[in-house]
């Protein structure tokens, strides 16, 4: 230890300046061969070893104070920043002395993730990212499949919260190696629930193809194994991929069969909800009329029950009311339409709190309810109403 200590304090400076010449670093007690080279003598490899450590210091650790590589000075009390020497420390630790703290170690760090996340809080948890392997390191694949969970809701939190498609990436990476370990842990309907997620954050992110791949192996898992739900979230992404390529048969059949799944399904909470939605939309752009009425109805009664079982307002609350104007639209009804969107505007403005909340899942709603505006005719006394709910829309769109 002393002699490491020794070559420390008295080789920094010349190993920092034979690394960024790029030369050899000479030590005390080591032979000179015939070519030049430098032959180790007993005893002295750890000699090696540090100044091989020194020199990859050299190159890699800017100052915190003043940016230049090579510093070669760490922090005593965090560990984490380098310095020049003392007058660049003394000089940055008005601004460092905010955040210098000692090290913590593998429990207090995953207390602090696990309280975050369990707080809802994700940028607290990815404040720990960089240290998500050390969390992971010698653990069980149980205790890894839940430290990468925690990261992967953080990024999921983030990507609904910020709409940067930066965080579905992170999230969609992350999944992949979930899937991996839960296969490896035998546990394939948790398997292919993840494959939909992955696929889902793909999606959002743009990796159209790729999210396409992992929503075939996760309807390839649910079939041999027997899993309904996760047939439904599987059948449910490829319906919606199709008719979004323009393929609109090939993806109401997809719903169709995601419908059927969703009635089998294991799960308490289904997919029903999603589902119909998907299956409707597609189906307005058929024009398919007489099969649209019954998924209609079937849409707000699902409604109903999801707002009594959750009490609250959620976005399928305000596209049930979307889908019966477009219906009385089709039949040329356009007084009862008028009504529908006039019991849509009422319930916009009284609970703009949930809409405030989830802005980018309303986002989509929000434009669907403005191109109904002009359903609402101003000569029947809505001109207050159309004037006041038009100017609410827009500032929650902004």
């Amino acid at each position: 230890q002393q002699s490491t200590l020794g070559l420390w304090e008295e080789g920094c400076t010349a190993t920092a300046m034979a690394a960024s010449a790029g030369g050899r670093i000479s030590l005390p007690g080591a032979a000179t061969n015939a070519a030049g080279g430098a032959d180790a003598g007993e005893g002295d490899s750890g000699a090696l070893q540090v100044a091989e450590a020194l020199r990859t210091i050299a190159l890699k650790n800017p100052c915190a104070h003043c940016g230049k590589q090579g510093a070669l000075k760490r922090c005593s009390i965090c560990k984490q920043v380098w310095y020049c020497g003392a007058e660049c420390q003394k000089a940055g630790w008005r601004r460092h002395k905010k955040r210098c703290a000692p090290p913590l170690s593998i429990n207090e760090i995953c207390a602090k993730v696990l309280a975050a996340h369990t707080a809802g809080k994700w940028r607290g948890v990815l404040e720990w990212e960089v240290r998500m392997e050390e969390l992971m390191e010698g653990q069980p694949d149980a205790a890894c499949n839940g430290i990468l969970s925690w990261f992967f809701i953080a990024h999921l939190r983030g990507s609904l919260s910020t709409g940067s498609p930066q965080h579905a990436l992170s999230a969609a990476s992350l999944g992949s190696r979930r899937v991996d370990l839960l296969g490896k842990m035998e546990r394939f309907r948790d398997q292919g629930e993840e494959m939909c997620s992955l696929a889902d954050r793909l999606f959002t992110a743009g990796k159209r193809q790729e999210s396409v791949w992992w929503l075939e192996r996760a309807r390839k898992v649910a079939e041999a194994h027997g899993f309904f739900s996760v047939e439904c979230r599987a059948c449910l992404g490829l319906g919606d991929e199709s008719v979004e390529d323009g393929r609109h048969e090939q993806g109401v059949d997809l719903l169709r069969n995601a419908l059927a799944a969703s009635s089998l399904s294991e799960d308490e909470d289904t997919w029903e909800l999603p589902v119909l939605r998907s299956l409707i939309n597609a189906l307005f752009q058929t024009d398919a009329i007489e099969e649209l009425e019954p998924l209609v109805l079937r849409h707000r009664e699902a409604v109903k029950e999801e707002s009594a079982r959750e009490g609250s307002l959620e976005p399928d609350g305000i596209e049930s009311f979307i889908f019966s104007a477009r219906l009385h639209e089709a039949h040329g009804e356009p007084e009862e339409a008028a009504r529908d969107v006039r019991a849509l505007l009422d319930l916009l403005r009284q609970n703009q709190a949930a809409v405030q909340d989830q802005p980018f899942a309303y986002q989509e709603l929000l434009g669907n309810a403005s191109s109904y505006l002009e359903i609402l005719d101003p000569e029947h006394g809505d001109e207050e109403l159309i004037e006041s709910v038009a100017a609410e829309l827009a500032k929650l769109r902004r």
